[in-house]
């Protein structure tokens, strides 16, 4: 027995690899441009889309230099949690959140949306790209050409985006159907989402060894013996592209 779900990931794992191969590859270089120039990197979404930011924020085996920006009224930890649609919808808030963030040329903002057309996402990118930094857009170019933006400008976010990686997913997210019921169940956007952008940060790394990077800014677990120690070691490399507490 198979699980639809399950069987719905794999497709989509396998037309993600084949069809945004060249856009992946984009961000890969892109990425080890801006490791080996000390620059820095930053990911931002909102709502659920920031599940992905959490996921590549200080994380054992991920990529130190990569920066979580968390606006504090878009998490799902905000009551009422139907106040977080609201500020998603509120243009001016990703303004205010992007002036929190010291970007620079040559900087690089990872935003994931899976509509793209809140004005959140696309304050923040275009107050980035005012700064100089490079975009790299995580979205659903089906759904989001589907839709309208809800930002004055009329963009949405793969519209303002330097690099665009499709995730594939159905039109609203969910991909399994049940018999008997018109929504579909099952969002695919994490999980996809995920596997790309920890495909990116495997793939940089590499690339960051063998252009004599000895050490990549690659987290150790806080759990095994010695692993806060060289965790210590790694950000005094790294300082200047690392911008949190440690």
């Amino acid at each position: 027995m198979s699980y639809q779900y399950m069987d719905k990931v794999r497709n989509l794992l396998n037309v993600v690899e084949t069809k945004e191969k060249s856009n992946i590859d984009r961000a890969i270089s892109l990425l080890v441009k801006t490791n080996l120039d000390k620059k820095s990197v930053y990911i931002f979404g909102a709502s659920h889309a920031g599940i992905l930011s959490e996921e590549m924020y200080y994380r054992a085996g991920g990529m130190m230099t990569i920066n979580a920006i968390f606006g504090r009224e878009v998490m799902l930890d905000r009551k009422p949690i139907t106040f977080t649609s609201k500020m998603e919808r509120l243009e001016g808030y990703g303004t205010a959140l992007a002036s929190t963030v010291n970007f620079k040329s040559g900087d690089v903002l990872i935003l994931h949306s899976v509509s793209g057309r809140n004005p959140v996402i696309i304050d923040l990118g275009l107050a980035a790209k005012k700064k100089g930094a490079k975009i790299i857009a995580l979205t659903n170019l089906t759904y989001s050409e589907s839709v309208t933006s809800r930002h004055s400008s009329g963009k949405r976010l793969f519209e303002i985006a330097d690099i665009v990686i499709d995730n594939h997913g159905d039109i609203g997210d969910a991909a399994c159907t049940i018999k008997g019921v018109d929504q579909k169940v099952g969002p695919t956007s994490t999980v996809i989402g995920a596997s790309i952008l920890n495909s990116i940060v495997v793939e940089v790394n590499q690339r960051l060894v063998e252009n004599g990077i000895k050490n990549p800014p690659i987290f150790y677990s806080a759990n095994l013996d010695g692993g806060d120690k060289l965790n210590r070691q790694l950000y005094d490399e790294y300082k200047d592209s690392i911008h949190y507490a440690f």
